[in-house]
């Protein structure tokens, strides 16, 4: 259960990433049924800090509260800073226990030196790709993505990647609903499609245009029916070749990816919340059988819809009933099923 999160100040370190990290992990959100996290900032060498911005933080807290973290979180820093042993040791030793292990941007280069890349897909901030694969050769770095999980270590991309990261990991362990509460606090998306690459020849674009906002908003209302890019394209008054290229540039994905996502996302939330089937799920969010379902959890969450509902459906009550044998001789016993709700 992720409860404990402790985040590694560095010196040199970047505010806004360092700010991502207390944002998703530090916030008392229960007032709006959100998670709420034992959250620490530590260092290794207690007192001020100076920012890659010039300006001071002081952390009071050593290093020995990170030695049961379920989370060790690494933001981002400025480069060539030296990193005190000590919070390499702290690495390992989470990465060894099975804690997390997160990074946002520039971090990953410590979890590189701190060894636990190795033989592991990691990702960095486009800028630094390069440079990580060059410093850590026994990683195998992703410049396209926005993070990279490998076996709970998580590295995220730059900057505002480090909340898709933060969100992936709440997701996985406390569920959608968590990181969707969280997100709706953040004003960000729950979960992003697409990856660094489509932001780095382009700006990101605030929002959709007024064209394609109307058109996603009648996807997100038909989600349970069969559609397809010419359907789309014929709503949208464009030829399928010039919806497909538009949406792709307005989105960063194809029209398919996206609605599987968005399928994906809502079959999470009905597991969670609802008692329907399996079939019954498949048919509300699109996929139409449970076992097309099935296919986009493993390939996408690794796990099956089965699975996850056992971890993050809500728990229902035993059934309020007693069981009362009446004998009469010489015929066998009559059992009578008192039950305070349907059976």
């Amino acid at each position: 259960m992720l409860k404990k999160i402790v985040c590694v100040a560095i010196p040199g370190m970047a505010p806004f990433e360092f700010g991502v990290i207390c944002e998703v992990f530090g916030i008392d959100r229960s007032a709006h049924n959100g998670p709420v996290f034992d959250f620490e900032v530590v260092t290794a060498v207690p007192g001020a800090l100076r920012t890659k911005l010039g300006f001071d933080i002081v952390v009071h807290q050593g290093l020995d509260a990170a030695a049961d973290a379920d989370l060790i979180a690494i933001p981002a820093y400025e480069a060539g800073t030296e990193i005190h042993p000590d919070v390499l040791r702290v690495v390992r030793e989470a990465e060894a226990r099975g804690a997390w292990v997160l990074s946002v941007c520039s971090g990953a280069f410590i979890l590189g030196a701190a060894g636990i890349l190795d033989g592991r897909r990691s990702t960095t901030h486009w800028m630094y790709a390069d440079a990580l694969a060059a410093a850590y050769p026994n990683t195998t770095v992703d410049p396209d993505v926005l993070f990279v999980d490998d076996n709970r270590v998580v590295t995220g991309a730059g900057t505002a990647a480090g909340i898709d990261a933060a969100l992936h990991v709440v997701r996985r362990e406390l569920g959608a609903t968590a990181a969707n509460v969280i997100a709706r606090r953040m004003v960000v998306p729950p979960q992003r499609d697409g990856g660094q690459s489509q932001f780095i020849q382009t700006p990101v674009a605030e929002r959709c245009s007024d064209s394609f906002a109307e058109i996603i908003g009648w996807m997100m209302q038909t989600l349970d029916q069969d559609l397809t890019v010419d359907q789309l394209a014929r709503r949208a008054l464009m030829s399928p070749r010039t919806f497909a290229r538009r949406f792709r540039a307005e989105l960063g994905t194809t029209p398919t990816a996206w609605l599987n996502r968005q399928r994906l996302m809502l079959a999470q939330q009905l597991l969670e919340e609802t008692d329907d089937t399996l079939d019954s799920i498949a048919a509300q969010t699109g996929f139409g059988a449970a076992a097309v379902m099935r296919h986009h959890f493993v390939r996408t969450l690794q796990t099956t819809p089965t699975a996850y509902r056992r971890t993050f459906g809500i728990p229902r009550p035993a059934p309020d009933y007693a069981v009362v044998a009446r004998k009469t001789s010489p015929e066998p016993a009559k059992v009578t099923v008192l039950s305070s709700g349907v059976m």
